[in-house]
């Protein structure tokens, strides 16, 4: 068998020496003709490979370029450099994979987000990348575990639907029809879909949500867990076009028992991180900490990155009504000194990222879950609030806010009673007879339930402390960008 090796992470897991083992991995640097740095992704800690002066010939060790692969065999001997209990005294060295030294992108140096993001296929090699899709890692096999054990059921949505779970309308189109201009039309002059694979307008789904409903009626907890996909024309660092959902959908849950799984879920995931990658999150928590000292000192987090996560651990969250926000921002000095780019002026305004962040940060300094937004901005399925002020229609929906990043999770109780939910969708121009499936779940059965949304990129980001979203998924989707 080829594949005997021990991983780089278990073997410096262990004080074990004076006993034959085999590495494999690519080579990060090679110094005085002897010293091999090796990494197989295991871990961001590297094994050094003594190759003995005068013991290999001289062609192979020009061969042993930064990204090489190699596979070494040897004795593990206890070592005299710092930093490490263990090396490797090679005995046999074999190259796997040749790698030009002058050619390959990732020279032993410090390279900019930016520039890895133009190799992104290479970037996992480096120790950032590394410690980050390692927690990425963590965080989704955290999420299945906590759904897992509570008994949800694992549903797997479509990704090609006829329907807009948000009404946002910035969907990607799915087509087999011709985009030369000759594709059927009706008499309108608009495209005849009927003619089109699925025999209608389809397009890459915004949400899992609307299908998750219809599997709770019967499961009573589901959750999902897969891509979706928003065209928006946005660049910035909390957007994506592609990116991965969680969202929860339970039976018999009000909007109270929304608020305490989503707490309790984030809280388990964050923890499971902390406990499973201690040694990524304090690299990330370093190189964060490196960063902040070039920002000017009003923009630096007053919170490291392992305390920022303590921090959402170990508090329990605000939860305070949308009206009680917009007094308090409205209130504030930050929107009297005119310091908001979006100066919050009268109820009903829809939050951005800086309110909800200098609720989070400056007024609680702790998460924050809002509720009882204005139902004009929210959407169609969100459950109309009984008892509410003249001209302050709210639903019962939830939004938690996370320092640093603001909204991390959405949700809400569904509406659940047909006449409201008819009623909704007529006034925001959803058609009826297109979701009569989605419908009858409120014919058959229906039952009071809640569900949530989070973006797990959002969460990942949170996690790494990473500033950009589109360093936190292997290969981002963003405007003009989809290279590999």
């Amino acid at each position: 068998m080829f594949n005997k090796r021990i991983t780089i992470k278990d073997l410096l897991a262990s004080e074990q020496t004076n006993y034959q083992a085999t590495v494999m991995g690519w080579v990060r640097t090679f110094r005085n003709n002897q010293f091999i740095a090796l990494n197989d992704g295991s871990t961001n800690n590297n094994i050094q490979v003594v190759a003995e002066l005068g013991k290999f010939d001289d062609n192979l060790l020009k061969r042993l370029t930064t990204g090489a692969c190699i596979k070494a065999t040897g004795e593990v001997i206890p070592s005299l450099g710092k930093g490490q209990k263990v090396e490797l005294k090679a005995d046999a060295i074999e190259i796997l994979g040749d790698s030009d030294a002058e050619k390959f992108p990732l020279q032993p140096k410090k390279h900019s987000l930016e520039f890895l993001r133009e190799v992104a296929h290479l970037r996992f090699r480096t120790n950032t990348f590394g410690a980050v899709f390692r927690v990425r890692h963590s965080l989704a096999f955290a999420i299945h575990k906590f759904f897992n054990d509570k008994g949800f059921v694992y549903l797997h949505t479509p990704i090609i639907t006829a329907s807009d779970a948000e009404g946002a309308g910035e969907m990607f189109r799915v087509t087999t029809l011709p985009v030369d201009g000759t594709a059927p039309k009706n008499d309108d002059g608009s495209i005849n879909f009927k003619e089109d694979f699925f025999g209608r307008s389809t397009n890459l789904t915004v949400s899992g949500q609307l299908e998750g409903e219809l599997a709770a009626m019967a499961f009573s907890n589901i959750y999902t867990f897969g891509p979706t996909f928003r065209a928006e024309n946005s660049n910035t660092t909390r957007h994506l076009a592609e990116f991965w959902m969680i969202e929860p959908e339970v039976a018999f849950n009000d909007l109270e028992d929304n608020m305490n799984l989503a707490e309790e879920f984030i809280k388990y995931v964050i923890r499971h991180a902390m406990e499973n990658n201690k040694e990524d999150l304090e690299f990330l928590a370093q190189r964060l900490e490196e960063e902040e000292k070039q920002k000017p000192q009003a923009e630096r987090s007053e919170l490291g990155l392992i305390d920022k996560l303590n921090f959402v651990v170990n508090n329990e969250f605000q939860r305070l009504t949308y009206t009680e926000a917009i007094d308090i921002l409205r209130e504030s000095n930050h929107n009297k000194k005119k310091k908001f780019q979006y100066l919050v002026d009268k109820w009903g305004v829809d939050l951005q990222s800086e309110h909800e962040r200098y609720l989070v940060e400056k007024h609680f300094k702790k998460p924050v879950i809002l509720t009882d937004y204005p139902a004009e901005i929210k959407a169609f399925y969100m459950r109309l609030n009984e008892n509410c002020e003249p001209g302050r229609q709210t639903v019962a929906a939830m939004d938690i806010l996370a320092p640093g990043i603001g909204e991390i999770v959405g949700g809400s109780q569904r509406e659940e009673r047909m006449e409201r939910l008819l009623k909704r969708m007529e006034e925001m121009h959803i058609p009826a007879e297109e979701l009569w499936w989605y419908l009858d779940t409120r014919r058959f059965g229906s039952c009071p339930h809640a569900g949530f949304g989070l973006g797990f990129e959002r969460l990942v980001q949170f996690v790494t402390g990473m500033g950009n979203i589109r360093d936190v998924i292997p290969f981002p989707r963003y405007p003009k960008s989809a290279e590999f």
